[in-house]
């Protein structure tokens, strides 16, 4: 089923986006502020442009405080120390560097840092990989998962020797009314 599509993306324009533009998405999002809906902001704001593509010019480029360009060394210390703690997970980075988007952050590690320190020979620690922990929890649930059937298919055998003993001494008329008592009328089988 899944969500409908936000635009129909016939006649939106794709591609860089002009001042006029960015004129337009900032001076809508001042006056009406940034919860109103990103999928009826376009027209609302009289941009051809999905809202989507929207969002993300306003979250990467246009919002207010971040920070754009050149990065701090101080900045590079703290990118390399949180990369070999968490791993490729750049919003939560960012969420540690101020002004900072984890687009620009992820971008900046795969072009810049990564690059500098392979050639430093100082290749960063890599972050435990998230597989080894899946794949423990998935044999971990399937344990758990097998255990469940079995006492699920135990269950069953006691629910159908009780209803053969129900059968056996019950007559053919009276075994409607004693597979109705036991609750087991409609899993019995003939």
């Amino acid at each position: 089923m899944g969500r409908k599509p936000c635009c129909s993306k016939e006649g939106l324009k794709k591609g860089a986006w002009t001042s006029k533009e960015d004129m337009l998405l900032t001076q809508y999002i001042k006056e009406h502020g940034e919860a109103t809906g990103w999928r009826s902001l376009p027209k609302k704001a009289g941009l051809l442009r999905c809202g989507k593509s929207c969002r993300l010019r306003w979250v990467n480029y246009l919002k207010p405080g971040l920070k754009r360009g050149n990065f701090k060394p101080e900045e590079d210390d703290l990118i390399i120390r949180l990369y070999s703690l968490l791993g490729s997970r750049w919003s939560l980075i960012a969420g540690r560097i101020p002004g900072r988007t984890d687009n620009d952050i992820k971008n900046y590690w795969n072009t810049h840092l990564l690059k500098k320190l392979k050639a430093q020979g100082n290749e960063p620690r890599r972050h435990k990989s998230l597989a080894k922990h899946t794949r423990r929890r998935t044999r971990e649930k399937a344990n758990a998962s097998s255990q469940s059937t079995k006492q699920k298919s135990n269950n069953k055998t006691k629910k159908r020797k009780n209803v053969g003993k129900i059968e056996e001494n019950c007559n053919i008329e009276g075994k409607d009314q004693a597979l109705a008592k036991t609750g087991t009328r409609n899993k019995a089988r003939y």
